[in-house]
């Protein structure tokens, strides 16, 4: 069983904004398969699918962001994922800009505490991950607030589109393993940007 598991923070307020962005990619993933995130497992929201030929647990952790691995070391426990190549994690970066992917198969958290928190909970930076970008298109004075502000109406069509190229990405790394997605997907993001 393959584990892909959103980082978020649960709760309303936080629901549409650039923290959360791990969240709705797994949200999309979920409505794409036609499966509701309602099955409260390992402190965590979770739905059973299929993409393509396997099986795949969706998860969305509800101990807040910077506690995110206390959920994902449970759920590989509990799942028997018997290697960390079955888990992906999908969250924010606001390192990219907003409406660019980066899948990366090992690496620190880059200061992202919700990927700290999972290195730090499954004592291993080989944690397969999917960043999606989050950055506006003019300067953030406050990272920490700009990521837990709702999305501007103008960024909705960005977020949108994102959201469905984090699942489509999501598809590829399942079906066909995360080298042929970042060779995909990474060099797309690369050319777009001219680098």
């Amino acid at each position: 069983m393959k584990l892909i598991v959103g980082l978020g923070n649960p709760g309303i307020e936080y629901q549409f904004t650039p923290h959360n962005l791990g969240f709705l990619a797994v949200d999309r993933i979920a409505q794409q398969n036609g499966v509701m995130i309602d099955n409260r497992h390992c402190k965590a929201l979770t739905a059973r699918t299929r993409i393509g030929n396997e099986e795949v647990l969706l998860a969305k952790p509800e101990t807040y962001m910077n506690l995110s691995g206390m959920s994902v070391r449970e759920l590989v426990e509990k799942y028997e994922v018997a290697s960390l190549k079955d888990l992906l994690v999908i969250y924010d970066e606001l390192d990219l800009p907003l409406g660019r992917i980066r899948i990366r198969e090992r690496g620190s958290s880059a200061g992202h505490k919700g990927m700290e928190s999972v290195i730090g909970a499954l004592s291993t930076q080989e944690v397969s991950r999917l960043r999606i970008g989050s950055a506006p298109d003019h300067p953030v004075k406050d990272g920490g607030q700009y990521g837990l502000a709702p999305f501007k109406k103008s960024q909705l069509v960005a977020v949108d589109e994102v959201l469905d190229l984090a699942a489509e990405a999501v598809s590829v790394i399942v079906n066909d393993g995360i080298a042929a997605a970042m060779n995909k997907f990474n060099r797309k993001s690369e050319e777009e940007t001219g680098t």
